[in-house]
């Protein structure tokens, strides 16, 4: 399971509640430039819809630019093949999404390969105040810092 592509801010930006694993529809050319660890998960979220799924806003560049359709767009909406109770679940948390109801939104962590399947984590977090955000910050240092003196000792 290596990852193709990863969204460095997740775990920064949100509290993780729980994860799902998830398959994705692809192109042929989208699935060789994730190969090739080309694309962005920053600012992608997933809304739900007719009793789908759909990861909003990744960015999946063509493999080669002069062989893709004039049409495509590299941040097109990408349905994800999940069960229907887990679709079930993320349609609650969206639905119940918003002012005073905590604030939990779906977003995609890691696009990953997983055998000859391309997977995508998808992940029901909440996101952090500023605070935490430096508390996260603060702990990466220290962690950085006591790894780095007991290294020279």
């Amino acid at each position: 399971m290596a990852n193709l592509v990863e969204n460095p801010k997740a775990r920064f930006n949100y509290e993780i509640q729980e994860t799902l694993e998830a398959g994705i529809e692809l192109l042929g050319f989208e699935v060789k430039a994730l190969k090739g660890k080309q694309g962005s998960l920053e600012g992608a979220y997933v809304i739900v819809r007719g009793g789908e799924a759909y990861a909003v806003n990744i960015f999946i560049p063509p493999y080669q630019e002069n062989n893709t359709p004039g049409d495509y767009e590299p941040r097109r909406n990408r349905r994800l093949l999940l069960k229907k109770d887990e679709i079930a679940k993320l349609a609650n948390v969206e639905t119940s999404g918003g002012k005073g109801s905590g604030g939990l939104t779906i977003v995609p962590i890691a696009i990953y390969n997983k055998s000859d399947l391309i997977k995508v984590s998808v992940a029901i977090v909440r996101g952090k105040k500023k605070y935490d955000k430096r508390e996260t910050t603060k702990k990466r240092e220290t962690d950085r810092e006591v790894r780095r003196v007991m290294k020279n000792s």
